[in-house]
């Protein structure tokens, strides 16, 4: 037997031609006007749509996001925290009050909502002027502090 002696064992099932009149009415599921109610329709490719998006920039790809800071109030820190507590991102993971995102440390901002009494000391967090006038004013620290 060779290749084009091959025949399917069953026909094929013809397609169903709708919009011819009978019982389906005028348009025949169809809707009404535009491409996809015209006979012999031709869809545009959808991968187009998709190619277009793309900017005509080179590196496109490695356009970083701009991630925003894991926030932390000094209410939380004066409730987790002793005094002379040392603080970092690290730190404030293993004590459960921030999450990693996307399984890396995140950076931390502490912003100042809240009273603090006791004095910490804070490492490698961007801090905002009312919460280091605070931590200082409470005999903490902020020591490495991230620029912005």
């Amino acid at each position: 037997m060779q290749l084009h002696q091959l025949r399917p064992k069953h026909k094929l099932k013809k397609r169903k031609r709708v919009g011819r009149g009978g019982k389906r009415g005028t348009y025949s599921g169809r809707g009404l006007k535009g491409q996809r109610a015209r006979a012999g329709r031709r869809l545009k490719p959808a991968i187009r749509g998709l190619i277009k998006r793309y900017p005509k920039l080179r590196g496109y790809k490695f356009k970083r996001t701009v991630s925003k800071p894991a926030v932390v109030n000094l209410e939380t820190l004066e409730k987790k925290f002793k005094s002379n507590d040392k603080i970092t991102p690290s730190i404030l993971i293993e004590g459960g009050v921030i999450r990693k995102i996307k399984g890396r440390l995140p950076k931390v901002k502490i912003l100042g909502k809240g009273k603090l009494t006791k004095a910490l000391v804070v490492e490698n967090c961007l801090v905002s002027k009312q919460a280091k006038e605070k931590i200082e004013k409470a005999g903490g620290k902020v020591q490495h502090e991230l620029v912005k």
